[in-house]
């Protein structure tokens, strides 16, 4: 196991690495954000260890930019946080896995072997469909470089497509993802926030990404049309 463990505290980083290598394992040091992405593009690795606390790019940004460049690695955060809001951060951030400081080596290498079972799967911390940009952590939305405000509810209808873009969603599977049980199967309320979603993402920008498939349900196509 080839481990990137990114930690500016020398010591600690000096610990992760002896003890990887007690276990047969290699782990290549970074002290930065910005080294780690460069050496992340020049190595394969395994796994990721990368510390929260980093100077300059800080360990959420380091991983949205690898998610970015495309690299999928599996991502631990290490983190003396524990706050809920940074654990979200960096999930939403594209990391897989977190361990709160301090931790037990017997657990970082047990975590680290989980993730290295999984292997690297593609899990975009942004999501795009064309022109059109979701961001989940921020809970924002872009049409190429414009800005577009939505509601929570007109929010997490487009999230939803955007999670299976070119996929035949029917009113039902929306209803489910978007609303709680209070609505009934038959409500047109599905109907009316697919028009509202059509007004803010596509009308004004001249395209067409929202399609009705007449007795089927709707497709949010993945290229601009």
């Amino acid at each position: 196991m080839r481990v990137l463990v990114v930690e500016d505290q020398i010591k600690m980083a000096g610990l992760i690495k002896r003890g990887l290598a007690a276990e047969g394992g290699v782990a290549d040091l970074a002290e930065r954000g910005e080294d780690a992405l460069w050496m992340a593009a020049a190595n394969d690795y395994d796994a990721v260890v990368l510390d929260v606390m980093l100077p300059g790019i800080d360990g959420f940004e380091t991983c949205r930019r690898l998610r970015e460049a495309g690299d999928w690695t599996p991502v631990l955060l290490l983190t003396a946080r524990d706050a809920v809001e940074d654990r979200v951060a960096g999930l939403d951030g594209g990391a897989d896995d977190y361990l709160t400081k301090p931790f037990a080596f017997a657990e970082l290498t047990a975590r680290l072997r989980a993730l290295v079972r999984r292997g690297p799967r593609e899990r975009p911390a942004v999501l795009r469909a064309g022109s059109l940009t979701l961001d989940p952590a921020t809970r924002r939305v872009w049409r190429g470089d414009t800005e577009i405000t939505l509601s929570a509810k007109e929010y997490l209808l487009l999230e939803t497509f955007m999670r299976s873009p070119d996929q035949v969603l029917t009113r039902l599977q929306l209803l489910e993802r978007a609303w709680d049980y209070e609505y009934e199967n038959r409500s047109n309320v599905v109907d009316v926030y697919v028009r509202y979603l059509r007004e803010k993402i596509d009308r004004p920008f001249g395209v067409e990404s929202i399609q009705t498939l007449r007795g089927a349900g709707y497709r949010l196509r993945s290229v601009d049309a």
